[in-house]
């Protein structure tokens, strides 16, 4: 199994059961993967940026198999959906989903909305928190659990989902012409 890919000269790809995106010029990583697969992101990440030199870490959505090795970027500040962060504060168990990373994760969580080069796209569904994150320089969708390669789609039957908005979230996910989807798993 390959488990780095070169998206562009800019954006680097680690799967680590979910995927972790690295945007090489602005020292961002979104998502840091499962904990399970710590060693996978331990051995490849350092070959592109390592863990200090990330400044911000954007997450797409709060599940344990996308925010697990969150402790490893220790000079960055981390960024959430408002609603996912809400949902945190409400019940960190059902948002986070694995009472371990839930215990572990005690991290200040800053309201991700907008930056340079960025659109951060409001996406309920999976979470009542997720959002897609388009890139705009690459032109590419970072789109968590909500989309996927061969149009699969993320649950919606899970504690925070929110499935009455999903076909909505769709919708709306139509009218962006991006050129590389970047799921947040490969299946």
């Amino acid at each position: 199994m390959k488990y780095v890919e070169k998206l562009t000269n800019n954006v680097w790809k680690i799967k680590a059961d979910s995927n972790v995106y690295i945007l090489l010029e602005e020292k961002i990583v979104i998502d840091t993967g499962n904990r399970a697969f710590r060693n996978i992101l331990q051995t490849f990440m350092n070959k592109i940026i390592s863990f200090d030199k990330v400044e911000k870490v954007f997450f797409t959505h709060l599940h344990y198999d996308h925010i697990g090795n969150f402790d490893l970027f220790t000079n960055a500040k981390f960024y959430a959906s408002e609603d996912a962060i809400n949902s945190l504060k409400e019940n960190k168990i059902d948002t986070i989903m694995n009472k371990d990373i839930a215990e572990k994760f005690n991290i200040e969580l800053n309201k991700l909305e907008s930056f340079e080069n960025f659109k951060i796209i409001k996406t309920p569904g999976h979470t009542k928190g997720s959002i897609c994150i388009l890139y705009k320089k690459d032109n590419i969708l970072f789109s968590g659990d909500t989309l996927f390669y061969n149009k699969k789609l993320g649950r919606i039957d899970l504690p925070t989902s929110v499935p009455n908005k999903f076909q909505e979230t769709l919708n709306n996910l139509t009218k962006y012409n991006f050129k590389i989807l970047a799921p947040g798993h490969d299946y």
